[in-house]
Parts: C-alpha cells; structure tokens; sequence
C-alpha cells in the first residue's frame, strides 16, 4: 500500500470554530484583516465544527455543521479567502448520544446498529472469565497487551431495554450521571400497593443520599421494602444518563458504510486534508494490542484511503508512539503524511540548552527518509513526550531523539514553568508513564518572546507543512484557571483560552505577534520552500537552514544562545531581502 502524498502548500492556521470570538464568523473576520492578508492557506477547524457533546468535540454525534457555532456562509466567505480545510474524521469512536447509539439504547438487540458497537463481554467470551460484576475479564496474557488511556478496563456498562447491564468497549472518555429520583418517579413507576407517598419519599431519600455519595445502590438497605429493591433499583438505572466515546465495530459492514457517507459529507464541507483521529485504536483482534496492531491496522488504512481517493481526499494518520517504536516511520514508508509529534519538545530543549544537536539530527531524519510531515509548536491537545523516548528490550534496542535522563529534564522544566501532566495507565490502574504535558508553547518556552520568536522561524524553515496553534501566534499563557474549572480532562484546557475580538486588536499591537505574521507570511508565500533544504555546518549552538527552488532562496541563521537570528530571502540575484531579529 503505497501511495502518492499530496500535501497542500502553504501554512495551516489551526483553532476551534469559537476560539476567537463566539463563533467562526469572528474567526473569519480576523482572517479578513490586512496584517492575516496571505498569512495561511488552509484552516484546520477542530471538531465542535460538527456536533458533538465531550472531549471537545471530538465525542461526535454527528458530521452535520454545528450550526450553534458554524454557518455555509462561514466556509464560503473563507474559501474566497482562498483557505482551503482540515478536518478530523474520528476513526476509533462515536458519542453515545449519537443516533446509532441511541438506537442501540431504545432498541437493544433488535437494533439494528446491534453490530456498529463493540460488545465488550461477545468480544473476549472465549478469552476470558466473568467477573462478579458481569463483565469479562480477559486472560493475563491477553490483558497485559492492552493499552489504556484510562485507568480500569475500557468499558462502559450500558442498561438495555430488557433491564440487563452491557458492558460496551470504550476506550476514551465516559461519564454516568444518575438524576435525583423523587417520591412521584418511584409511586408512578412501581406496582408495589402497600407503597404510601410518605414511604415513597423516604425511599427517594436514601436513594439519593447513596447516588449523592457515589456508592454502590445494589448495596442499600431498603429496610421493609428490600423484597423490592431490584424494581426499586431499576426505576433509578432507567434514569441514568451517559456521556461517553463508543468504540466502533470496523468488523460491520455498516461501520465501513459510515466511514463512506462521513468522508463525502467532509467532501461536501470542502475538506482537503483529512486527519485520522486514533486510527490506531481501530483494529482490535484478540491476543494482540489494541494500539496498531498488524496487519490489521495497515488492511483497515488500505480500505480507508481508498474511499478517500473516490472524494479526492488526502489522509492524515494521527500517530502518537514513541520514537524507539518506529511507527511513525511505518506509516510514512506506506506513503501518508504524518504529524511531527517530536518537534515541540525537540525545539523547547534547543533553546533551553542551546545546543543544535538533537534538533539536527531530526531534520537529517526527515530529509534522507523523505518522511512528509506536518509540523506544529502548540496544538488542541498537550506537548508531547513519551513520543521522544527510545526502545529497549530484549529484542531490540534503539535510542531515542532524547534519553529518558533528557526527558525527565524537559517534562522537570516546563512543570517548573506551570505546566502539567498527562499519564498512561496499566491494566491495574497504575500509571506507567507521561503521555504529555499540557502547557502553552509560550510558557513552556518560560514565556520567553526571544524563544517564541526563534522557535516559530525554525519551524518555518523545518521539512513538512507548519501549523499554527491560535494562541500560540498570540503568545498566549497557560490558564491556570480554566484547567482547574475543567475537572478530570481539565489539564488540556491549560492551552484553549478563548480570545475576544479586543484580545485581537491588542495582539496585533504587540511585536512577538506581528514578527510571527511576518514569519509565517514569507513561509506562506516563498516559492523558496516548494524546493530543497539544505543544512549547512555550524557550531553547536547555531543553526544554518537554507531553502532554494530555482532562483529564489530562504536561509535562516540562528544563535541557540541568545536567539538572535536573521533572515535573507531572494527572489533573484538582484532582489534581496534581510530581517533580523535580536
């Protein structure tokens, strides 16, 4: 499976649609503003562009426009801006308040969307024992293969029409919130005739006290009412609600009809690029992971792409593995673009030690390979960096783009700098490692304009297509605030402060924001970066990065140290232009 890349050129803003303002129409009206004039060619709009209800946006419901947030004339007036889109299509998952879900709730097993979910205890019943609990506990060595982004088995316990619980496999986010119950619930919905209303409050009381203090209702004391208690129970389950990301079925046919019908509606939105969120997830076989398995993973890619071509869209596989793993280089040497999910801690360790070498390293990487990647400083989600690490077993070994001394440095910083963390869990819920730290680029640089500065025009001068995180190009700081609000998931939004219109007008006063516009601009225009990167030898704590495509060429040189650097562009031997920073 190996097939042509298409990138689009030029530079990708990246945001949500109410990032800026309270809807996308603000968004396009910034991007309508002299100083944006020629700044990006596409706009990667996150996924509360469509509707959804958790993990913001990314639990989608569906893949229609999010009018609350988005309009047709949105897009239109963008397109005549000449920005073309990026969107996510959700591999793994859907949101249990979608209609196929919906219609597995109402209907249980004679819905037919029975099959586009993955029924966790049909899944693994010939692979492991049930618990007390009614659910399957998989063999060790088939749990012990298990990936989890969560601590406990992936699961969410779903109540069915006939009364009984299933557990479903949910790999990402979830949450079960049982609403009060109260003396009428109980009297019109039990045919129990010695039941009075003043039983009946007493009753909703202490069943409230236990959904209150999140204990478990099978174990309640009902006193002389406990012969009922199973129909008591069950008046409260019928009002529990879920929130939560249902792992999809790509063994149904009616699984691989929707991933169709989403990519030609992405089509019809006028997607472009396509980027393929927890791909990975996707392909789940017993005795093997459920984190890229092969080659399963590769056989469900091959049908993915395929249907892409039919609309003339081009993929973008959402990887996240360590370095040492090597999958980012798999899927690259398949033929799709990837993330440069290494970059940011790479450039944040440059600059904080001043030193070219890791850094180098990783450009000559991309450039003997000829890995496509698109590149970002901040993104929606955290700074990666389990990513850097490198692999050591008995099998094989590799070194990472940092050592795991380096790593725990880094991560020591920007945590000394306000950032926090996200972790990796183990079968038994202990966390096995740092996923990510979540952290403006900004702050993570120490909220260093001469950093930002340098670190945004190495990015422009790095192989692959740059995106560009909203409030990065704002220099924004991290949100302590808004993370705390957030509850459990609330680190990421450390990174996603809202910016008002007046936020805009006194950014663009500032210089850190109109040096990178001017940056990105010259990155966004220059046919310079249509052609080759040459690295030029330098000492340690410098950089030496030309781009040349026939006549016209772009060279950055930068001092690690004191992050002064200049820029030399020429259209021609006789067209010469210099800036410089200090």
């Amino acid at each position: 499976m190996l097939t042509k890349i298409n990138l689009p050129k030029g530079v990708i803003f990246n945001a949500y649609p109410d990032s800026i303002g309270r809807k996308l129409a603000d968004i396009t009206l910034m991007l309508k503003m002299p100083e944006f004039k020629d700044v990006f060619s596409l706009f990667y709009i996150l996924p509360t562009i469509f509707n959804s209800d958790l993990d913001r946006g990314f639990s989608i419901i569906d893949y229609d426009l999010n009018d609350e947030l988005v309009s047709r004339e949105d897009l239109e007036q963008l397109h005549e801006l000449n920005v073309m889109f990026k969107f996510d299509l959700v591999l793994n998952h859907l949101s249990v308040g979608s209609p196929q879900f919906q219609d597995l709730l109402k209907n249980g097993d004679e819905s037919k969307y029975k099959n586009f979910f993955i029924d966790w205890n049909e899944f693994w019943r010939s692979h492991g024992e049930m618990s007390p609990d009614g659910h399957v506990i998989p063999h060790e060595e088939h749990l012990e293969k298990l990936f989890m982004r969560k601590p406990g088995l992936p699961i969410l316990k779903v109540r069915f029409p006939d009364g009984s619980d299933r557990p479903y496999w949910n790999t990402f986010y979830q949450e079960v919130v049982y609403h009060e119950v109260t003396a009428h619930d109980l009297l019109h919905a039990l045919e129990i005739e010695e039941l009075t209303h003043d039983d009946a409050e007493k009753i909703a009381t202490i069943l409230n006290d236990v959904l209150n203090a999140k204990r478990d209702l099978h174990e309640i004391d009902l006193g002389d009412f406990s012969h009922h208690k199973d129909d008591i129970v069950s008046v409260v389950e019928q009002n529990r609600k879920y929130l939560g990301q249902m792992d999809l079925n790509a063994q149904s046919q009616e699984v691989w009809d929707f991933y169709d019908e989403t990519l030609k509606k992405l089509r019809d939105h006028g997607g472009k690029l396509v980027r393929l969120d927890a791909f990975a997830y996707v392909h789940k076989e017993p005795g093997k992971a459920n984190f890229f398995n092969e080659p399963g993973t590769w056989e469900y890619l091959r049908r993915v792409k395929e249907i892409a071509d039919k609309y003339d869209l081009t993929l973008l596989p959402e990887i996240h593995s360590e370095y040492g793993d090597g999958l980012h280089e798999r899927v690259a040497a398949k033929g799709f673009p990837i993330y440069d999910f290494f970059l940011p801690s790479l450039l944040i360790d440059a600059l904080d030690r001043g030193t070219n070498k890791y850094l180098l390293r990783w450009i000559n990487e991309l450039l003997i390979k000829k890995i496509k990647t698109i590149n970002m400083l901040g993104c929606h989600d955290g700074i990666p960096v389990l990513d850097l690490r490198g692999k050591n077993n008995t099998e094989t070994s590799t070194a990472g783009l940092l050592s795991d001394e380096e790593i725990e440095g880094l991560i020591e910083r920007i945590m000394d700098r306000g950032g926090r963390v996200k972790d990796l869990y183990g079968p038994d819920g202990k966390k096995i490692s740092y996923y990510q730290v979540n952290a403006t680029f900004f702050s993570a640089l120490g909220e260093d304009e001469r950093k930002m500065r340098l670190a945004r025009a190495i990015q422009m001068f790095m192989p692959g297509t740059p995106q560009v995180w909203y409030l990065d190009l704002f220099a924004g700081k991290n949100d302590y605030a808004a993370a705390d609000i957030g509850g459990t998931g609330g680190h990421k939004e450390i990174n996603r402060t809202t910016l008002t219109n007046s936020d805009i007008e006194e950014g663009l006063k500032q210089i850190i924001v109109r040096d990178q516009l001017e940056l990105i601009r010259l990155r966004n225009t220059s046919s310079a970066f249509n052609g080759k990167l040459t690295v030029i030898g330098t000492d340690e704590h410098q950089l030496h990065l030309s781009w040349k495509h026939q006549e016209c060429t772009a060279t950055l040189i930068a001092d690690l140290r004191n992050y002064s650097f200049s820029i030399t562009h020429k259209e021609n031997s006789s067209d010469e232009n210099i800036m410089s920073y200090h």
